[in-house]
């Protein structure tokens, strides 16, 4: 579902949560803000088909998305050697990544993705759906390492402000991520 947000009363919070998150390279992520809009993604689990899924179109969307001047920013629930090797697989090793293990950054206030029961995470419609019209068999499916409960969600990040955001219903919602900045 994508929103658009009124950002006036966010701008201290995230100023104040995003200076103490740091990606891979050591940058915060108030600082990957500052410099330029950033299209921030939180991934399921890597053994997960429909975030392989998310990792593709966003290499697919790559290109545009550099043309606007918009930087994309992943966050995982792995470590960065268990992430590093999809990201190199879908050309995105260049980008950057934050690891938060433990959750808390999805479940800060700010974003609020929810962690769900598995049997509600798998047993929808429209995740089978979604495995039978190819994600499954172009993305694979893998061991669940990481936290299999927790839903992920896309937003668009743009002068201290969260712009839109997509927060998926199913595991299999496909956010379309050049309209999500547009």
């Amino acid at each position: 579902m994508y929103l658009e947000t009124d950002n006036r009363d966010q701008k201290n919070e995230i100023a104040s949560v995003f200076r103490d998150v740091r990606a891979e390279s050591g940058h915060t992520l108030l600082e990957l803000m500052d410099t330029s809009p950033v299209l921030l993604v939180f991934l399921r689990h890597f053994g997960c088909s429909f975030c392989r899924q998310a990792l593709d179109d966003v290499s697919q969307a790559h290109g545009a998305l550099t043309e606007r001047g918009i930087r994309p920013v992943f966050v995982h629930l792995g470590t960065p050697e268990r992430a590093k090797p999809y990201f190199d697989y879908y050309s995105l090793s260049h980008v950057e990544r934050i690891s938060n293990p433990d959750g808390s950054f999805y479940r800060n206030a700010i974003f609020a993705l929810p962690r769900v029961s598995l049997l509600r995470v798998v047993m929808q419609p429209a995740v089978f759906k979604g495995w039978l019209q190819g994600a499954m068999l172009k993305h694979g499916i893998g061991m669940m390492r990481e936290d299999a409960s927790q839903m992920p969600g896309v937003f668009f990040l743009r002068d201290r402000a969260i712009i839109r955001s997509f927060r998926h219903r199913t595991i299999a919602d496909r956010p379309d991520y050049l309209r999500l900045v547009a």
